[in-house]
């Protein structure tokens, strides 16, 4: 997991930590609330959403297009699990410590639990399905298969997307570099060696 001295500086929430998250649904639920959109039911302390509180926006995933209509406080996970139906995206801790969400957004690891849908318009989602070509595994995905680089699997399509991210930036990386780029990804079984010989692999694939 990245240090948590160091949590700036973590590829996985570049561009935003837990802080900034709460900050920026706050905002968001703050102007719907200003719009005077938020209808108030009979239930107290309940608030219903109408359409007319959606926004929206154009997520480009996977090298296509897609046109939603979205909640503010949506994150990027939810949608594309519950939403878009794209579900080798895990659902983790939901909170930017196990790594199980993480996709890529202009080829840079990102917790999908952090990320809200919104922010990731304009840009360009990577997520687990989109490494494969057609019915064939991606390089990435082959040499974790061949290393058994998994044991319950849960983790696994987090893992592999930030050995993709790794990879996309680092044609040649060290042992090092490996464990620094995995550290935002939890593995519970333990793992750890058979992932690293994986990405290790891969890297010698793409070369030739």
């Amino acid at each position: 997991m990245c240090d948590k001295d160091k949590k700036d500086s973590c590829p996985h929430t570049a561009g935003i930590n837990r802080r900034g998250f709460l900050t920026t649904v706050g905002i968001g639920a703050a102007a719907v609330a200003v719009s005077g959109r938020v209808n108030a039911p009979a239930t107290a302390g309940a608030q219903e959403i109408t359409s007319d509180d959606m926004v929206r926006i154009t997520l480009n995933i996977n090298g296509r297009k897609h046109r939603l209509l979205v909640e503010p406080r949506w994150t990027l996970l939810y949608v594309l699990r519950d939403r878009m139906g794209m579900t080798a995206t895990k659902v983790g801790c939901e909170r930017g410590e196990c790594g199980a969400c993480t996709v890529l957004i202009d080829d840079r690891p990102r917790y999908a639990c952090m990320t809200l849908a919104l922010e990731a318009e304009n840009q360009r989602i990577t997520t687990l399905e989109g490494l494969m070509k057609g019915e064939e595994l991606g390089t990435t995905q082959q040499a974790f298969l061949d290393h058994d680089a998994y044991q319950c699997g849960y983790c696994t399509p987090g893992q592999i997307m930030s050995a993709e991210g790794l990879l996309r930036a680092t044609a040649n990386p060290t042992r090092e570099q490996i464990a620094e780029a995995l550290s935002g990804n939890l593995c519970r079984c333990g793992a750890y060696v058979h992932i690293f010989d994986a990405v290790e692999t891969a890297a010698q694939k793409r070369k030739a």
